[in-house]
């Protein structure tokens, strides 16, 4: 058998002497006060940066990828508007074919539901924002405006507020 140490353990007995008080003068309980609403004023002041933080961040992210999207859309539009144009060329070269009107109305619904507008042209004045004028020639009759689009070549297309092609136009002098 092994042999066990003894050890002495001295316990001290603690008193409360409910006769004294411990009192915290006036000017240390203000210090205090003042000491733990600093405290709360910097958490709070913490926790207001960090929730703003948080939502500028979630803002940014949001912005990012509707940037993206857009710029997807615009990317892949601009890839499918030569064969928009080959359609519209093909309806003009036979203006009685079904299967050409049914082609192009069906492309120019799929641009209409993903926001893809076309820019309005002949009538208009000249608008070097939405209107590339590859010819002028003389009015056509007296009521014709100077710089007003006669014909359009080649349609021009937005998406949203942004020019995603011109359109290539014919403008009266």
């Amino acid at each position: 058998m092994e042999k066990q140490d003894k050890k002495e353990v001295e316990i001290e007995t603690v008193s409360v002497d409910d006769n004294k008080k411990s009192e915290i003068s006036a000017d240390k309980q203000t210090e205090i006060i003042e000491q733990l609403n600093a405290k709360i004023a910097e958490l709070n002041d913490k926790y207001l940066r960090v929730a703003a933080e948080l939502e500028n961040t979630r803002r940014r992210a949001s912005l990012d990828i509707e940037s993206v999207s857009r710029n997807r859309v615009m990317s892949v539009t601009e890839k499918i508007l030569p064969v928009m144009d080959a359609v519209q060329a093909a309806l003009k070269h036979n203006p009685d074919d079904e299967g050409i009107k049914t082609m192009e109305r069906a492309m120019a619904n799929a641009f209409a539901q993903i926001g893809i507008t076309k820019i309005e042209s002949v009538g208009e004045i000249l608008n070097p924002q939405f209107h590339n004028a590859i010819q002028m020639v003389e009015k056509p009759d007296e009521k014709t405006a100077t710089n007003t689009i006669i014909e359009e070549m080649q349609p021009g297309y937005m998406f949203g507020d942004t020019v995603l092609r011109t359109a290539m136009v014919i403008v009266s002098k």
